[in-house]
């Protein structure tokens, strides 16, 4: 059995050419399973929005629900690092009101770390964090509370000057003290050249194999999602469609008459269904032979 996936854990990985593996997960069954594969970060993102809640976006996401998640999370896998992804508008109004909803998981959920969107502008705010305790996972690329401004969601990095400010932005959270970066959504290259400059894990979502590490949606892995999937997502299994035969399946044996059979049924002695039967019998003749009378 591993013992508690650290910080240090994640950068000896690092220093060994280890390569990191991290996944979202939204509830205690599933952070089980993960903790059982002993996958070293999980997640608990903001894309329950869509994965869990059906909504088109993360945008409506909110503290509240994260710390539960998040809660349920830890409790199912109480040795992987566990990030919290900081919910829109949690820390883009001031670094005090993200110091107070990152507390809150770190708190509440036991979290290693908060994850927030963003580049140079959010440096002021990673340093408050830092200071204050918090460690923080960087997010650069497709941010998805920043698709107004991106245009939807599309890869990012492909043209030079987008290259360019990825790569300042990546030095610049680093500086202002983060532990940790996810890159989404680029060029294998683009994210090469951000990882080779990098003294922390980089960790790719979509950005090709020369990061320290993949991330990928739980639902996208287990093919439990399919509202659209994502060119940089890898199948390992289709639940969807197992599931639906397994709901198919239990409604017609309901509607059959086989479900449930026997064995799902508990069993009482014929001796003490008589005893029953008796008393129910001369319960009812008591109740119909005496009339109810009230004052």
């Amino acid at each position: 059995m591993r013992g508690k996936v650290t910080i240090h854990t994640l950068n000896d990985k690092v220093k060994a050419a280890e390569k990191i593996t991290m996944l979202t997960a939204y509830d205690y069954p599933m952070a089980r399973l993960e903790e059982k594969a002993e996958i070293d970060v999980i997640l608990c993102g903001d894309s329950m929005a869509m994965t869990v809640f059906g909504h088109e976006g993360t945008l409506k996401m909110t503290m509240d629900p994260m710390i539960m998640h998040s809660q349920a999370v830890r409790l199912g896998a109480p040795t992987a690092f566990l990030v919290g992804d900081m919910p829109y508008m949690s820390y883009q109004i001031s670094p005090q009101e993200a110091i107070r909803h990152a507390g809150r998981f770190m708190a509440e959920a036991g979290c290693d770390a908060v994850k927030l969107e963003g580049g140079a502008d959010m440096a002021p705010t990673v340093e408050a964090l830092v200071k204050a305790g918090i460690p923080v996972m960087g997010h650069l690329g497709l941010t998805p509370q920043y698709l107004a401004q991106l245009g939807g969601f599309k890869s990012q990095g492909r043209q030079l000057r987008s290259a360019l400010k990825l790569v300042d932005d990546a030095r610049r959270l680093e500086d202002a003290g983060i532990t940790l970066l996810l890159l989404e959504a680029l060029p294998p290259e683009v994210a090469k050249i951000i990882t080779d400059r990098m003294q922390i894990p980089v960790i790719g979502i979509g950005a090709g194999p020369y990061v320290h590490g993949q991330l990928m949606i739980v639902h996208d892995a287990l093919g439990f999602f399919d509202a659209f999937t994502p060119k940089f997502v890898k199948k390992y299994l289709d639940l969807n469609t197992l599931i639906t035969q397994a709901l198919g399946e239990y409604r017609q044996d309901v509607v059959d008459g086989t479900f449930p059979a026997p064995e799902q049924c508990y069993t009482i002695s014929e001796e003490e269904l008589a005893k029953i039967m008796e008393a129910v019998d001369g319960r009812k003749e008591i109740e119909l032979g005496v009339p109810k009378t009230g004052f």
